[in-house]
């Protein structure tokens, strides 16, 4: 759509009914035709094409733990291998576009250009190649990577990754019993030592019996698997590993409430009230939530007030 975007932009500077118009279209026409916008525009494009698929996965209401640590995983090793190995394959692409559509690019990558935002007389310089492969290309790539990271620490990945130890899929071919007691000892207030230690010789029975049962053969997730444990009365022959999957069920709740206090906190403390300490926070919700108490005031005796003078209220 290049041809046809840039016409409609020359086709404003045309027609525009005023020099603002103009001005504007003129200017976006001229950033447009540069390198440096379509070597972004392609990054970007690269970018988006990778990371737009998993928020709105996981926004989904029936997304799988199993499908979203996959993803996340997917997205984190796509990035990383496009900042190891894809520079050399987007700048061939963005030099062919431009030749393509007669945009001007650097005659050798090699040269020197003014470093941006300083002044010419500082006369600081960095090569090209510096510029769009480290300041650009490397500098977008970590700031993602960071924010992921940020959002899918390596804590919540080690457990979302044990949890999928419990996917019924394919015959329980995730299932490992070391990860999964792994989950018990991230847990210790609901496993206790010797809960761990059984949870052990349970697990063994628990996936012998699961693979040798057809009514375990095509479950597809760990909320079907729960329902037929309690269907076949097996969760009371397995109550540890049983406790294990109401843990694994309830978890994305616990973790989206928290989420949801979080946004909801953010709401009452608007800049109004950004200066507010937490503790004068606490209290104002704690107000907020007591029940509304009415008191009915006798009328105050004018009489009895020594001054003669009426309080109002």
């Amino acid at each position: 759509m290049w041809p046809a975007v840039v016409d409609v932009v020359g086709n404003v500077h045309d027609d525009g009914t005023n020099l603002d118009q103009q001005g504007v279209a003129l200017g976006l026409i001229d950033r447009m035709e540069r390198f440096e916008f379509v070597f972004i525009l392609f990054l970007m494009k690269k970018v988006l094409g990778i990371t737009n698929g998993l928020p709105q996965a996981l926004q989904e209401k029936n997304q799988n733990i199993v499908n979203a640590l996959d993803m996340v995983e997917g997205v984190k090793f796509k990035l990383q291998s496009l900042r190891d190995e894809g520079w050399d394959e987007l700048l061939a692409n963005v030099s062919k576009f431009c030749v393509e559509n007669d945009i001007e690019m650097p005659n050798n990558m090699e040269e020197r250009m003014l470093v941006r935002g300083r002044p010419r007389r500082e006369k600081q310089a960095t090569t090209y190649f510096h510029y769009y492969r480290v300041e650009i290309f490397y500098s977008v790539l970590d700031m993602i990577m960071q924010n992921m990271n940020s959002h899918f620490p390596e804590s919540t990945i080690e457990l979302l990754s044990c949890i999928s130890c419990l996917d019924p899929k394919q015959s329980f071919s995730r299932f490992d019993a070391v990860k999964l007691v792994r989950i018990a000892e991230l847990y210790p207030e609901d496993f206790s030592e010797l809960d761990r230690m059984a949870l052990v010789d349970q697990l063994e029975m628990y996936i012998y019996d699961m693979r040798k049962n057809v009514d375990f053969s095509s479950l597809g997730n760990i909320g079907e698997l729960a329902i037929k444990l309690v269907e076949t009365e097996k969760h009371l022959r397995y109550p540890l590993v049983y406790q294990l999957i109401e843990l694994a069920l309830v978890l994305p709740v616990s973790t989206a409430s928290v989420e949801r206090v979080f946004s909801t906190i953010n709401i009452i403390k608007t800049d109004l009230r950004n200066k507010m300490e937490d503790d004068f926070l606490t209290d104002s919700l704690y107000f907020q939530n007591m029940r509304t108490r009415r008191i009915q005031l006798a009328p105050l005796n004018r009489s009895s007030n020594k001054s003669g003078s009426s309080v109002g209220m």
